[in-house]
């Protein structure tokens, strides 16, 4: 038998070895760790339901009145791979850039050069306690300030106690949705009008709208979950332009009031006179 074999590599050319030490060296290539990292869509979540068997948005205190929409407000993410602790290969790098639905970046363009597994996790809860802590401030002083045509006693919010229960997911551009769904469940009008609506956003104490990461691929993901609507950040729209997914339609926010107000015109079934993202 060894005879034969050495007599089948004989017969074969130069070209030949080559050929199959490229082929090996390939190999070898996709299977070492990557220093790309790979996003695509990540799961929804409706801040007016319940995650993990317990509502989202819990409202407790004496005297206050939450209300239902049967409705949905989702927030949206999106799942990365190659960040510290979710390690990659080469491999899954090059299915990333031939997937149109997957985004594929340099490790240090997503994070900071040498960071640990456990510091890129405190990050990403810290970012996300931060934009819970926030979206309740400014969803009470919201309904505070416009308690007369809300239609409640704003004397009723004084010992509201806010708590936000979505522990596996991270990061601070879910701001926006989860203030409107505080609002939301503080007033007695169903906003949403029934619908599925979806957005992302940051939230400052002064109810400005900002800017975040990967709105492409949180659009695609509110699509596959049912959206119609997606509220965009006014400083995302030249990315939104020609990448709204068919069936979604956008509308450009820059401030809570216009992202409430929108949500109401939505609900009431007069969107369509609201605002795209212009290039």
């Amino acid at each position: 038998m060894f005879a034969r074999f050495r007599k089948y590599i004989a017969g074969r050319s130069p070209r030949y070895f080559a050929g199959a030490l490229a082929v090996i060296v390939g190999v070898v290539v996709l299977l070492l760790p990557s220093p790309y990292v790979i996003e695509m869509p990540g799961p929804t979540q409706d801040v007016l339901g319940k995650a993990d068997g317990s509502d989202v948005i819990v409202v407790s205190g004496d005297g206050v009145t939450t209300y239902k929409d049967s409705g949905k407000l989702l927030l949206v993410t999106v799942s990365a791979s190659g960040v510290p602790g979710y390690p990659i290969i080469n491999a899954q790098a090059v299915w990333g850039w031939a997937n149109p639905h997957v985004e594929v970046m340099p490790r240090e363009a997503v994070v900071p050069i040498g960071q640990t597994a456990d510091e890129y996790q405190r990050k990403v809860d810290k970012d996300m306690s931060g934009s819970q802590s926030k979206a309740s401030a400014v969803g009470l002083q919201y309904v505070e300030q416009h308690a007369n045509e809300l239609g409640i006693d704003a004397g009723s919010l004084k010992n509201a106690n806010v708590e936000m229960h979505v522990d596996k997911i991270g990061g601070p551009s879910a701001g926006m949705m989860y203030t409107l769904g505080l609002i939301d469940k503080l007033t007695p009008a169903k906003e949403s009008g029934g619908k599925t609506i979806a957005g992302t956003g940051t939230i400052n104490a002064k109810g400005k709208v900002g800017k975040i990461g990967g709105i492409r691929l949180k659009m695609l993901g509110a699509k596959r979950d049912g959206a119609t609507w997606f509220l965009a950040p006014e400083g995302n729209c030249s990315e939104v332009v020609g990448h709204v997914p068919q069936g979604l339609r956008d509308v450009r926010v820059a401030t809570l009031e216009e992202a409430y107000q929108a949500l109401v015109s939505i609900g009431k079934g007069q969107g369509e006179q609201l605002p795209h993202c212009a290039a």
